[in-house]
């Protein structure tokens, strides 16, 4: 080998060499990450891979990795407070940390029963203040009258500015017979409540079979949440229904703030034949959509109730049946949330909700914020339950006359 090329020879080795130690020297850190760091970087990853917003709320998403791993984490506490300021910069409420007992709270909430006050909340993305979405029917919650867009101040004399929306919810379950009290306000009125913590039980559906004039029945479904067992419930409820008679149907998502996408879906299949439910759109733009593939359980008309406490998976059934003619919506304009979360379990137990993708309905209308604007608008004043679906009820009452003027309801051909 002549002198030059032992030259370069070398030069080209020190330079390969340089290279490895410099990129030993980067990954070195990784291989040594405590637990605390590698729940941390674990948080990270998934935002990274999975958060629609493509900008991370306009932030170098890198260096807020490097922020937060910067620091000594000695304990959980710490790595969690560290996770949840590194999620706060995000700005969006329903990208959230769950620390063990929340996450296993969150899972009961949609499978199960719980225990508490029965309401579901969510933070108002424009305010920051936490708000009720809807008192779950029946709960001491709405046995207190407290109403959807109520805004909760306080709960045991904490702001709940202070808390996250789990350490909000977490706060208000608890064992039967305690109680909790909250400072609330609605509109400009402020009020105290105390309210003793019950079982609140999970079954998402009411369903009668209901005199209607010209001799017809109806099938009038109360759905309150959409949890892992409302799409077998209603399919069951709809089946005996179809036995018993019943002409026409009502289905009230009045109050009902949401719950699993999945449920969704399959309850709008339980009544189209065809045509797209949802539209996805994730931060690259791609669309991906649920259709409807048929038989419908039912092609009997369909009056669907909608007001402003009917969120999330209730809006995408709502505009799924409202864009494919199959209902007629009757109530008022709807929550305004088309965000999706998914779940994720973390290493230690945890779990961690992310914002993936927002919604279209079929006709590709973005809801999130603006909410569906129902086909016949009718405002109602606070009624109890036991004044639901009865005399009282105006926006019932509404949709009773709109089936009553539908043809095959009034028995022509």
């Amino acid at each position: 080998m002549g002198f030059m090329q032992k030259k370069v020879f070398r030069a080209g080795l020190s330079l390969l060499l340089a290279f490895w130690v410099g990129f030993c020297g980067f990954c070195q850190p990784a291989l040594a990450l405590s637990d605390e760091q590698k729940l941390v970087a674990q948080v990270w990853r998934i935002v990274n891979r999975t958060y629609l917003d493509e900008t991370f709320n306009h932030q170098n998403w890198a260096s807020v990795r490097q922020k937060a791993l910067a620091k000594p984490l000695k304990d959980d506490q710490s790595a969690y407070s560290a996770i949840q300021n590194m999620l706060q910069s995000l700005d969006d409420p329903f990208t959230r940390f769950l620390n063990p007992e929340q996450y296993r709270s969150l899972q009961v909430n949609t499978s199960g029963e719980l225990t508490g006050v029965g309401l579901q909340i969510a933070l108002n993305a424009e305010t920051g203040l936490l708000e009720v979405l809807a008192p779950i029917a029946g709960s001491p919650a709405e046995k207190a009258g407290i109403r959807p867009r109520d805004r909760i101040l306080k709960i045991e004399g904490i702001s709940t500015q202070k808390l996250t929306l789990d350490e909000a919810a977490a706060k208000m379950r608890g064992a039967i017979g305690s109680s909790v009290t909250l400072f609330m306000q609605r509109d400009k009125e402020e009020w105290q409540v105390q309210l003793v913590r019950d079982r609140i039980a999970l079954n998402p559906v009411v369903a009668e079979l209901r005199s209607f004039p010209q001799g017809k029945s109806i099938g009038y479904l109360r759905l309150t949440q959409f949890n892992a067992n409302a799409p077998m419930e209603l399919a069951h409820a709809i089946s005996s229904l179809e036995k018993k008679g019943a002409d026409a149907y009502i289905l009230d998502l009045r109050n009902n703030p949401g719950g699993l996408l999945q449920a969704g879906v399959e309850i709008a299949r339980l009544w189209l034949e065809s045509g797209t439910i949802v539209y996805t759109v994730n931060r690259q733009g791609t669309q991906g959509s649920f259709e409807a593939f048929g038989p419908a359980m039912t092609r009997d008309p369909l009056v669907v109730l909608v007001n402003q406490g009917s969120a999330s998976a209730s809006e995408i059934l709502a505009g799924a049946l409202q864009d494919n003619g199959r209902g007629t919506l009757v109530g008022e304009t709807t929550f305004g949330k088309g965000l999706i979360q998914s779940l994720f379990e973390l290493s230690d137990g945890s779990g961690l909700a992310v914002t993936i993708a927002k919604y279209e309905t079929p006709n590709h209308r973005d809801i999130n914020k603006l909410g569906i604007k129902p086909d016949k608008l009718i405002s109602s004043e606070p009624i109890t339950r036991e004044q639901i679906g009865t005399k009282a009820d105006v926006q019932y009452q509404a949709a009773i006359e709109l089936l009553a003027k539908n043809s095959v309801v009034a028995g022509a051909a």
